[in-house]
């Protein structure tokens, strides 16, 4: 079982930045983020394949937001820039062991270990 802990959620104002990070106790072939703001299901946000380091990213997401890992592959990165209140929410990292296809789909129900979250609040 591979154990995944998530850090720097925190509380901004509309425009700001984040920079959320998650360790690994061990490699998978697919990483990813997502997110559960209050009374909404849980939504991907962003993944990438370990293998060859593609990511995909939701329409919501793209061109604010950066996933990457770290060149040990044990650490998962989220840049979020030019957030706004529709950004709240708790911050998951995920990780499954199937394929490009897969990672690429963002859900959630395909990822079998989760982190414990961190919170992103953001200001109006």
């Amino acid at each position: 079982q591979i154990q995944l802990v998530e850090s720097g959620g925190d509380s901004v104002q509309t425009g700001g930045s984040l920079r959320l990070s998650c360790t690994t106790s061990g490699y998978t072939k697919c990483m990813g983020w997502f997110r559960q703001a209050p009374g909404k299901e849980r939504e991907g946000v962003a993944s990438i394949y370990t293998l060859d380091s593609n990511t995909y990213y939701a329409n919501a997401v793209k061109g604010r937001f950066t996933i990457s890992l770290d060149t040990t592959k044990t650490t998962l990165h989220l840049e979020m820039n030019n957030l706004t209140p529709e950004d709240t929410a708790v911050y998951y990292c995920a990780a499954q062991s199937e394929g490009q296809g897969w990672c690429q789909l963002l859900r959630a129900k395909d990822f079998r270990n989760w982190g414990q979250g961190t919170q992103v609040t953001v200001s109006s």
